[in-house]
């Protein structure tokens, strides 16, 4: 009879676990393999020197040291924007937010470490019941003497027949398949992967910061121009005044001045509401209602870090919080895939529970009253999986996925780097070709009033070299800015900016 039992229990398992067989989930289609180095010439990865965001940038030879490793406190020299993104480090709301996300995945990594320990609870119970008179309780029941069934020699209706509990109840699904395992390896790589989160957060809060620093100065030094041009324009409108009250200039002449100067005092006040806005968007970012933003050295005044180089891209793109919080997603997903499969087979259950147990309350604590026991319960699913396939199919779905987000992070990564790099050589070359724009339009300008005054230049010749310079000036300014945040966007792209300095 025990062997055949156990042959019955034997196939039964055997049945169940044969039934809830899945077949492993197709890998996907492996991706282009991550260039050698950022080639952006055919002699090898390049490396951006620089001395200040207006001078000459020499490339240097190919430094396998990543700009990204540097932290952002010597990154950026300018000690006014090491203060403001300092506040912006304490008091971000996006830096906030970024942490509590951290603190969800790890309930919630403590909620799936918890299932593969048994729970036990106190229990304490009281209740009655009434059993049927043709039922195995009643006529136990009636056997025993817990009351007087017959009286007179005739059978009473059965009595209500109090039930007392006291003690510990447990429940533990022992992990056969590695089914919680997998959902708690799950759980941990996504508080990792919310860390990498936050870091990520914090590279970009540290990267806009530093690109609104730096607009700001623009519009400082393009306002320093506007307004320097504004006194120049009006210094010539005076003397074209004079002029032509002495008969040597027309009122046309006089008019022409004075809509430049008017159109140069028009971009002075848009300039300061374009100061205005920077200002309170950098205030927003550091946490903060509108006030004034300290700055530091004038724009021609700001300086890069000595060298700016990328390193190999397999060091460097795994640098970047994003990256590598793409792959933490990548291998959790790939846990969840196992623990979707598991979830068919079958799961064995303990309910074991010890307490005092008895039909009277003053025999509760009786030591005869004393039970305790436990079950062991084998299920697995074999009709009306449909649950388990959706679950398992959107597992698979979520990885395939994932993957596919960790090779986009990897190209916009490399794409951002190899973009930083080359922008750097040309935004110099661009600032310094600007330069020499300005130094010749201004040496225009005093060479066109010269021959005004002389008589070989009209006034029209006057107003467009006044014009031209101030463009110049104007777009060298943008060039600057553009170098600055060229460098901002690179170090960023280097993975830079989380470090702790």
């Amino acid at each position: 009879m025990r062997l055949h039992s156990a042959i019955v229990s034997g196939l039964t398992v055997l049945t169940l676990a044969s039934g809830c067989r899945v077949a492993a989930p197709t890998e996907p289609k492996a991706s282009a393999a991550l260039p050698a180095a950022f080639a952006t010439t055919p002699q090898g990865p390049s490396a951006v020197a620089a001395t200040t965001a207006g001078g000459a940038l020499p490339t240097p030879p190919a430094d396998t040291l990543s700009a990204g490793a540097l932290p952002w406190r010597q990154f950026f020299a300018d000690p006014a924007l090491a203060a403001l993104i300092d506040t912006a480090l304490q008091q971000n709301l996006d830096l906030r937010i970024a942490v509590q996300r951290v603190e969800a995945a790890r309930a919630n990594y403590l909620a799936r470490r918890g299932a593969l320990l048994p729970t036990v609870s106190a229990v304490g119970s009281a209740g009655a019941d009434r059993y049927g008179r043709y039922t195995l309780n009643g006529v136990g029941n009636f056997d025993t003497n817990l009351s007087p069934n017959i009286e007179g020699g005739q059978r009473i209706p059965d009595p209500l027949t109090p039930d007392f509990f006291i003690g510990l109840r447990s429940s533990w699904e022992i992990d056969v398949w590695g089914k919680l395992k997998s959902r708690r390896k799950a759980a941990y790589l996504r508080v990792l992967a919310s860390e990498q989160g936050r870091n990520f957060v914090t590279t970009n809060v540290v990267a806009e910061v530093a690109r609104l620093y730096y607009e700001l100065l623009t519009y400082d030094n393009q306002l320093a121009v506007l307004q320097r041009n504004v006194a120049l324009q009006q210094k010539a409108l005076g003397v074209m005044r004079i002029q032509k009250q002495a008969g040597r200039a027309t009122e046309l002449a006089v008019q022409q001045f004075q809509a430049q100067t008017l159109r140069t005092e028009s971009l002075a006040y848009e300039t300061r509401q374009r100061i205005t806005e920077t200002e309170a968007s950098l205030n927003q970012l550091l946490g903060r209602y509108p006030q004034p933003i300290a700055r530091g050295a004038a724009l021609p005044q700001q300086t890069l870090p000595a060298r700016l180089s990328a390193g190999l891209p397999s060091a460097a793109l795994l640098r970047r919080p994003d990256v590598r919080q793409a792959e933490l997603d990548l291998q959790a997903a790939r846990a969840d895939v196992d623990a979707a499969r598991a979830a068919f087979l079958p799961s064995l259950t303990l309910t074991p529970y010890v307490g005092f147990n008895a039909f009277r309350s003053n025999m509760l604590f009786d030591p005869s009253s004393l039970a305790f026991g436990a079950v062991a319960g084998l299920a697995g699913p074999i009709l009306n999986r449909a649950q388990l396939k959706a679950d398992q199919r959107t597992a698979v779905a979520a990885n395939l996925e994932t993957y596919y987000l960790y090779q986009k992070t990897l190209q916009t990564g490399f794409r951002e780097v190899v973009t930083g790099l080359k922008g750097l050589e040309n935004f110099r070359a661009a600032a310094a070709l600007r330069q020499q724009e300005v130094d010749l339009l201004t040496k225009g300008v005093a060479t066109a009033n010269d021959l005004y005054v002389a008589g070989y230049a009209s006034y029209l010749e006057v107003i467009t070299a006044q014009r031209s310079v101030l463009e110049a000036e104007l777009s060298l300014a943008e060039a600057r800015q553009s170098q600055l945040l060229q460098s901002v966007d690179l170090y960023r792209a280097l993975g830079g900016g989380w470090q702790q300095p």
